[in-house]
């Protein structure tokens, strides 16, 4: 890896999500020794909910054979005494040997960074940046497609808010992939976003009905509509479960097409669509383990040299 943290998935290069997902690859077929990373402590710090991410990198750490550390609900933290996110991890990084952080604030992962000299990751930073479940996501397309090279892809649903969406796309341009990019108009992607892409030579279609692009796709990428990313209630009212696919939808897919979804789901994807060939949500969700421990083996090895 070229990087102390794990930030954005655009600071990420080819090289480097190559890496990692060889190394996830290897520890998917042969588990490394439990006491590979014997003392390593990981700090866990959630200032947002969090299910599978917070246990994935849990497990991860404990079968690399360290432990973690939860900071525990924001409720109970010194947060709500009026700590400033600079210091408490400034003091976290007394007691461990890399640093997860979730945070509400776009931006907060990167300024955390500025402050410790152990590795941190950002685990979602408000409606900015995901690198890590891009990075399950690319392994994922990659163990369903056999390569990441001449895919399409179509993202649909929240993509102005949607995170995972964000750093995907970034990835996905270093692979040269066709995207398209599916949703209302009121949730198309950021105007910075679409620019940076361009910029990046990214090959992108944008519409607001999947039925245009269904036959093309390769990886359909569903997302939820979230409320927590919403400004104004009224809009997420407006625009909740326009976006939904079910088993009917999928009849014009491709039968390799690989349908994803970085969970939770609420009616986005109908419950049919899980007896098909297509779902692979929940494999997803379990490559976080491999893909996580690779990072963390990646960073804590390079750490300690």
């Amino acid at each position: 890896m070229s990087h102390d943290h794990v930030i954005s998935a655009k600071s990420l290069s080819r090289a480097d999500i190559e890496t990692v997902l060889d190394r996830a690859a290897e520890i998917d077929r042969t588990p490394p020794d439990r006491d590979r990373h014997a003392d390593d402590l990981l700090a866990l710090c959630f200032f947002e909910p969090s299910t599978r991410t917070h246990m994935s990198f849990e497990t991860a750490i404990k079968r690399l054979g360290g432990d973690a550390l939860d900071m525990g609900p924001v409720e109970s933290s010194s947060a709500t005494k009026g700590e400033s996110l600079a210091d408490t991890v400034r003091v976290v990084e007394g007691y461990a040997d890399a640093l997860v952080l979730r945070h509400p604030s776009e931006g907060a992962a990167q300024m955390a960074s500025e402050f410790v000299d152990i590795p941190l990751i950002n685990a979602g930073d408000g409606a900015g940046q995901h690198p890590t479940q891009t990075l399950l996501d690319l392994y994922t397309m990659r163990e369903a497609a056999g390569s990441l090279s001449d895919l399409t892809v179509g993202i649909m649903g929240d993509l102005k808010y949607g995170r995972t969406v964000h750093s995907l796309a970034y990835a996905l341009t270093k692979f040269d992939a066709r995207q398209h990019f599916v949703s209302p108009e009121s949730l198309s992607l950021p105007r910075s976003v679409r620019y940076d892409l361009h910029e990046s030579g990214a090959r992108l279609k944008e519409h607001t009905d999947l039925d245009a692009v269904i036959e093309e796709l390769d990886v359909l990428y569903v997302t939820r509509i979230q409320r927590e990313r919403f400004p104004d209630e009224n809009e997420y009212r407006q625009i909740a479960g326009e976006y939904r696919i079910d088993a009917a939808t999928l009849e014009d897919a491709r039968e390799e097409c690989v349908v994803m979804h970085p969970l939770p789901r609420v009616d986005e994807i109908a419950p049919d669509v899980d007896a098909t060939q297509h779902a692979h949500y929940f494999e997803q969700a379990h490559n976080a383990v491999p893909v996580r421990m690779a990072l963390l083996d990646l960073l804590l090895a390079e750490d300690d040299r």
